[in-house]
């Protein structure tokens, strides 16, 4: 188990993990995110803080203990990896070694190639290496040391759009083979937090401000920032009772649709691209969905499977929809449309 807290001017958070569990933090760039990264490596020493892992205590600002990095068996997977590129791969996944003997060094860090995938390339220069590849060797040399507990900042960003659905794979594989030690990984990428991590905090302003899987933050937001940042369309405007203990929400910039939920006042509402159903704009209001918004198409996004389209009205709402919709229904930027989706798929929050 490692557990964390810390507060600094930048952040002021709090989080466990279990062992063998990964836990994504996750959020906007400037969210306090690396920081507390950071802190839990001993890189950045708070004012205030206790950073735990088992029964090894490497920070507890009160009783005046802090444990220097090196000392922390922490294995630290950089951005931007952070391999010495005058070095090999062994060579590289063998520097945190450099104690042993060559012969141990060399064995230890094989082993460690071997089980990436990658002792073929051992002696390859890191230049020589693609972007997987280096992901792979960075990680090898976190784990070379046989870390209580592995962190790694951004662990896909650096990565072409090319090759990072490919490096995402591996890399879940290979969460997933560690050993049972905690893993606490950055991303300012929902999806890629829902990919990689058993669970996820979104953190806003320094603070975590909902946990819990991902399946559970993109169904039950806390927040408008929540629904947005999990890729919800977010609408705003004022709640009021409405029939049959719906709730009718006034939209800012005109408008109304209906939610579920219960709120009062000024409000936030959310559905999720893939909710929302597009037809011509003159066509009937027919079916059971109670909310439509009329606008015209911004842009035709394909991505890979689906296509969202991005609609131009009061406040902008994005749907995914078929390739075959867009050819059926002539999407095109310029094109009015109507955007509508049920009451039961509205999620409210007040602002």
């Amino acid at each position: 188990m490692l557990s964390a807290e810390a507060r600094t001017e930048i952040v002021d958070a709090a989080l466990e993990v279990g062992a063998g569990e990964t836990l994504a933090l996750a959020g906007p760039s400037g969210a306090g995110k690396t920081t507390l990264l950071r802190i839990i490596a001993g890189l950045t020493r708070p004012a205030d803080g206790r950073v735990t892992v088992g029964n090894d205590v490497w920070l507890d600002t009160a009783a005046g203990v802090f444990t220097a990095p090196e000392e922390r068996r922490c294995g630290y997977v950089f951005q931007e990896h952070a391999l010495f590129g005058h070095l090999n791969a062994w060579r590289n996944v063998a520097y945190p070694l450099r104690a042993l003997p060559r012969r141990a060094r060399r064995a230890r860090a094989l082993e460690l190639l071997d089980r990436f995938g990658l002792a073929a390339r051992a002696d390859a220069p890191v230049r020589e290496l693609s972007g997987g590849e280096r992901q792979r060797v960075a990680l090898a040399r976190a784990l070379a040391v046989e870390p209580a507990a592995l962190l790694l900042d951004e662990p896909l960003s650096a990565l072409d759009p090319r090759t990072k659905a490919g490096a995402a794979r591996e890399l879940t594989m290979l969460l997933a083979s560690l050993p049972d030690i905690p893993v606490v990984l950055v991303t300012h990428d929902f999806t890629d937090a829902a990919t990689l991590a058993d669970r996820v905090a979104v953190m806003d302003g320094g603070r975590v401000v909902q946990e819990g899987t991902a399946a559970q933050l993109a169904a039950a937001p806390a927040s408008g920032f929540v629904a947005d940042f999990t890729g919800a369309v977010v609408l705003t405007g004022t709640a009021r009772a409405g029939a049959a203990g719906m709730t009718v929400v006034a939209l800012d910039g005109g408008g109304e649709v209906q939610a579920a939920g219960a709120a009062r006042g000024p409000a936030a509402v959310s559905v999720h691209p893939w909710d929302i159903t597009l037809e011509p704009a003159g066509a009937a209001f027919a079916g059971s969905a109670r909310n439509r918004v009329v606008g015209r198409v911004a842009t035709v996004t394909d991505v890979g499977g689906r296509v969202r389209v991005a609609i131009d009205a009061a406040q902008p709402v994005v749907a995914e929809v078929t390739a075959a919709a867009v050819v059926e229904l002539g999407l095109a930027p310029g094109v009015q449309v109507a955007a509508s989706w049920k009451a039961t798929a509205t999620r409210i929050t007040a602002r």
